[in-house]
């Protein structure tokens, strides 16, 4: 079992990066969480009942769900009303002394919270400040709700699906959302780097809309022929869209296998007695993305022929990619198991990434709502007795105060 390190030293290559977190749900906290995994450190603004994405899944501690467990880790939380006056002074005292703010708080809020770019900017001129919102201001649609299903919806992903199966369908993950964080994190790091490489001590505006980040996403195969001016093909990526691509049956299971060579495609072929097929031109040069659905479901019923292991063996002697099916409940078993301090052993999602020489060496588990409430505003020099009344008022919220006032 691995057990969170006590030390607060990080190592990792955003180590003395300070991150203010003023998003919600999961796009702007994943952003914020492979900051904090690459050693920043993470300050996370939530409401006194805490952040939506603490319900999300089934809740072994009722302030952390297996979604929050990984979301909120290597962060601090901070509880407070931002509606209130004491809420918005604490927050813009803190905003002052931040390397990045990431919100997706929709551009009236910020304004009213003083929190606007132009607004921090002006005590703050070092800051990145990376606005991540659904639709862009031209759309016509900046205040529309943007969730990931909506997004998907639109970018392209379920027509694409349609065009296959004849319904339109969604990825059966958070893709949207996921995608667009990592975008968030990649725009923050190259601004940061940007600041310290211009010699000039001054920070910069980041605004990304998740459809059009998940426009180019998509779009990057899919525009096809149709990105010709004027159009050669319909857009699609042929390959992708074949009906017969995907994992086949083999006699005892399910294998995913991917030729992607004449060469491939004719070991295959001989090996299930089809040589009327070795040396086709179907498989021949770019018509193997052409030729794709033939040759998907000739391959198909070679592969129902044998077992799983025989094809794993048999692509393993031709260097052809191949993968099994794996289980969700095969990966959860892989992830190491960690001990939190509030909620007993759980499965970790390893951070994916190792540096050779910045990686961290230490870990802060999920926070509770508010763990580290007291904390920063003592740090802002606020009164023990301010901050009480405070907390009192349930305009803060800290469960460690609140356990020992119980």
């Amino acid at each position: 079992m691995n057990n969170y390190s006590k030390t607060s030293e990080r190592r990792g290559p955003l180590s003395g990066v300070t991150v203010l977190d003023l998003s919600s749900h999961i796009m702007g906290p994943y952003s914020t969480q492979m900051m904090g995994d690459m050693g920043a450190d993470v300050l996370m603004v939530e409401p006194p009942a805490g952040s939506k994405s603490r319900l999300m899944g089934q809740c072994a501690h009722t302030d952390l769900s297996p979604i929050g467990l990984n979301l909120f880790r290597n962060k601090r939380s901070l509880s407070i009303d931002l509606k209130s006056a004491e809420g918005r002074e604490a927050i813009l005292e803190i905003a002052k002394k931040f390397d990045v703010i990431v919100t997706n708080l929709r551009t009236g809020p910020l304004g009213r919270l003083g929190l606007s770019y132009e607004q921090v900017a002006e005590s703050n001129p070092r800051v990145i400040y990376c606005h991540a919102v659904g639709f862009s201001p031209s759309s016509g649609r900046s205040n529309d709700p943007a969730y990931d299903d909506i997004i998907q919806a639109e970018c392209g992903l379920a027509d694409a699906a349609m065009r296959i199966n004849g319904t339109p369908t969604l990825a059966p993950t958070i893709m949207a959302d996921k995608i667009c964080g990592m975008m968030v994190a990649n725009a923050v790091i190259a601004a940061l780097y940007h600041r310290e490489q211009s010699g000039e001590d001054r920070g910069q505006y980041i605004r990304l809309a998740m459809l059009d980040v998940m426009r180019a996403f998509t779009m990057l195969e899919h525009g096809a022929g149709a990105m010709a001016v004027p159009p050669i093909s319909e857009p699609g990526y042929t390959r992708v869209l074949s009906s017969a691509r995907g994992p086949a049956r083999t006699a005892d299971g399910w294998i995913n296998m991917m030729p992607y060579s004449q060469r491939e495609y004719d070991a295959i072929f001989a090996h299930g007695g089809r040589h009327d097929l070795v040396g086709s031109d179907k498989s021949a040069g770019r018509n193997v993305q052409i030729e794709a659905d033939f040759l998907y479901r000739e391959m198909r019923a070679i592969i129902a022929m044998r077992p799983t292991q025989h094809w794993l063996d048999f692509c393993k002697e031709h260097s052809i990619a191949v993968g099994r099916i794996v289980s969700l409940d095969e990966i959860v078993r892989e992830f190491p198991v960690r001990h939190h301090p509030h909620l007993g052993d759980f499965r970790e999602i390893p951070y994916p990434v190792s540096f050779s020489d910045s990686s961290p060496e230490a870990a802060k588990p999920a926070p509770l709502i508010g763990e580290h409430s007291f904390d920063v505003l003592r740090d802002l020099g606020w009164s023990e007795a301010r901050i009480s009344d405070l907390q009192r008022r349930g305009l803060v919220r800290s469960p460690v105060v609140d356990a020992l006032s119980a």
